[in-house]
């Protein structure tokens, strides 16, 4: 199986190193200075999440244009949401009729009503893919989706660290994993030593890992706190709280009921102790923030089968305005 990763950031790699090191035929899409390392030295990927640093390093063809590397049986998308424009423009050379896109990413995707009930099955997200470029590059027939758990970071070009967790979670937007192209994914993934289980919903999956990440985030990113200081803080938890409501009754007039309460939640997120966003990570890199694909989208869910978000919406416009002041964000996309 030929498998290509669509962008080498800290999931994207590691989940490169990891499946090269395994034995799989594994190519990559990159740019800038993290083309120019791998191709110099190779992707290498330490590994700390046991408390000891292990090295491994591993040499892959790497591009930044797809044509280069040819038709895949997988196409791994890793990039950040504000990436996908990217994507959609340049990754039909990577795609045959059979070729599988395996969406690796934060928040709600652009397939991500691609199986649920007929009733939902023609929603649109006009803040994740306004115009239907993303959609038309990369058919939803040919998703499977992926929901992951774990820490990494990337230090350098080139170099990927594992943090933490090891868990992924397949499945199909129309549920289960038992088809041929997901069970050989899951497969490949297993001999590269990674915890996967197979999701009956992977909406599921999707809203209930957004449920935490909606909140903590955003709030991160307006306060350049870490996750224990947000938590420690009553108010502020208690307006999280508030907010994972409205998302959960959303997700409840969708069909994807959350049975869990938000304090259950913020004690799973308090496990990770003093740990920063990828929010606060991306805001003090100077890079693009993806509050429509972890805000915008819930938001815009909500408003479609009307239910109230007032907490959410102050959430989003404060994240927002303190985006665009430092040109992180766009113009509101909800409004």
């Amino acid at each position: 199986m030929k498998i290509c990763i669509y962008g080498l950031g800290a999931v994207g790699g590691l989940l490169a190193a990891r499946l090269a090191c395994s034995g799989a035929r594994v190519s990559a899409v990159a740019r800038g200075a993290t083309l120019e390392a791998v191709r110099r030295d190779g992707l290498t990927l330490i590994d700390t999440a046991d408390g000891q640093a292990r090295r491994q390093c591993v040499t892959l063809a790497v591009s930044e244009r797809p044509e280069r590397l040819g038709v895949q049986d997988v196409v791994v998308v890793a990039v950040k949401a504000t990436g996908l424009p990217d994507v959609a423009h340049a990754i039909a050379p990577l795609l045959g009729p059979h070729t599988t896109v395996l969406s690796a990413m934060n928040g709600v995707p652009w397939w991500f009503f691609h199986g649920l009930a007929p009733a939902y099955a023609s929603m649109q997200l006009q803040c994740i893919d306004p115009d239907g470029r993303i959609s038309a590059a990369m058919a939803p027939s040919r998703v499977v989706g992926c929901v992951t758990h774990l820490s990494a970071a990337t230090p350098q070009p080139g170099v990927v660290r594992h943090i933490a967790g090891n868990r992924l979670i397949l499945g199909e937007p129309a549920g289960g994993a038992d088809t041929a192209r997901a069970g050989a994914i899951v497969e490949a993934l297993r001999k590269a030593a990674f915890e996967v289980d197979e999701a009956r919903s992977i909406q599921q999956e999707i809203w209930f890992k957004l449920w935490g990440n909606m909140t903590v985030n955003p709030i991160s990113a307006l306060t350049g706190a870490t996750g224990d200081r947000i938590l420690d803080d009553a108010r502020v938890r208690a307006f999280m709280s508030r907010c994972m409501l409205e998302a959960a009754a959303i997700g409840a007039r969708v069909g994807l009921p959350i049975d869990a309460d938000p304090e259950s939640r913020h004690a799973v997120t308090r496990q990770l102790g003093a740990f920063r966003t990828s929010m606060l990570q991306d805001v003090e890199s100077g890079k693009q923030v993806e509050l429509d694909a972890l805000v915008g989208a819930v938001l815009e869910i909500g408003r479609q089968v009307e239910v109230p978000t007032p907490n959410l919406d102050a959430l989003f416009g404060l994240a927002g305005l303190q985006a665009r002041v430092r040109g992180l964000y766009g113009p509101p996309a909800v409004g």
